[in-house]
């Protein structure tokens, strides 16, 4: 990738105009046009003012690996438009480029490439059946029946990139892609908006990861969804997990029960009163009544009790001091891959007393 178009990137990635990056530098538009089609070449300090301007580090422009999002589908509502969109594209991928320039530095991969389960059926045209595979994965990926205290760290695993951004607009809630490097090596990515609460960020990340499960394996009458939807509640919640919590069949859920389930399992209290239903614990009809009762007290908004802790993805920094550790990479490198300035990465390291 040229100069020109990393600044490109990394200017629609912070969602600036060339009129507002070229008064940043006090410079024209026109100007700024020229560095990002390559008929000019910005100097040193030019292109420090253009990485603060776009709140990036300058090794971003000289990144060795590039990454392409490709199968790019992103969980937003129309309020989040097209700029957005983009700027959140490039963000994601500039991640998933320093993920690959940090795997590249090890002698062997030390993640596992994701691989799809062989029990995974060609063909799936019976909603229901979502209940059954999502038990199978877990027994696959022995993960048991028990709730899933961190689902980054257990995609992660899986191979998946994991990426947090902080999206302040409420119309974005997450998106997965294949991230394809200059090499031909594919990974799965999932991004989420950091500023969620944990709940909200959990069943994203399984319902996104869900589209790469379910891709091109659902019958044309089910609606992706829905059906991704469904999986990710019951990878959250299975039905056996369901019925033990709730019982085989009940005519109403107190609150509470839901609150305590949802501190347990992870899963908003809205989506485990879906899984009851699903899982025919809870009728139809019992079902909209308790709906309801969630609309009368301001709950579809905001549940109450203390939102979840949120997701933070940890392996990336966990690698990068590995790599530091085993010499696989400088501290500078280290340093520019966490986006912390040297001398305060180094203070950091060794636990400097004024850095606590």
């Amino acid at each position: 990738m040229s100069l020109g178009q990393r600044i490109h990137n990394a200017r629609i990635a912070a969602g600036l105009t060339l009129q507002e990056l070229g008064d940043a530098l006090g410079v024209t538009k026109a100007a700024i046009k020229k560095y990002e089609s390559g008929q000019s070449t910005p100097d040193s300090s030019r292109l420090l003012a253009i990485a603060q301007a776009c709140g990036v580090r300058t090794e971003y422009f000289f990144r060795r690996h590039e990454v392409k999002l490709c199968a790019v589908e992103f969980r937003k509502n129309q309020s989040f438009g097209k700029k957005r969109t983009e700027a959140v594209k490039l963000r994601v991928a500039a991640m998933a480029e320093k993920w690959v320039d940090l795997l590249e530095s090890f002698p062997a991969s030390p993640v596992s490439l994701f691989e799809m389960p062989a029990l995974m059926p060609e063909s799936i045209d019976d909603p229901a059946a979502l209940e059954g595979i999502a038990e199978d994965l877990r027994h696959h990926w022995e993960l048991g029946l028990n709730p899933i205290a961190d689902i980054t760290s257990t995609l992660e695993d899986l191979g998946v990139l994991v990426v947090t951004v902080e999206e302040p607009h409420r119309g974005f809630s997450g998106m997965v892609a294949e991230a394809v490097t200059s090499a031909g090596q594919t990974y799965p990515v999932i991004s989420v908006s950091s500023t969620w609460p944990g709940d909200r960020q959990r069943f994203t990340l399984l319902h996104e990861f869900s589209h790469w499960l379910l891709g091109g394996r659902l019958a044309d009458t089910l609606d992706i969804e829905k059906a991704c939807d469904r999986l990710a509640g019951a990878m959250l919640a299975p039905r056996t997990a369901v019925v033990h919590e709730l019982g085989d069949r009940r005519t109403q859920l107190d609150p509470h029960e839901l609150q305590r389930l949802k501190d347990e399992y992870g899963l908003s209290m809205r989506g485990l009163a879906v899984r009851a239903l699903q899982c025919d614990v809870l009728s139809q009809s019992r079902f909209q009544t308790l709906m309801k009762l969630f609309s009368a007290r301001g709950w579809n908004r905001e549940e109450p009790g203390e939102p979840l802790p949120v997701e933070r993805p940890q392996r990336f920094e966990q690698l990068v001091y590995r790599a530091l550790a085993e010499g696989l990479i400088r501290e500078e490198e280290a340093a520019a891959l966490l986006d912390i300035p040297r001398m305060e990465f180094s203070r950091q390291r060794w636990f400097d007393e004024a850095s606590r």
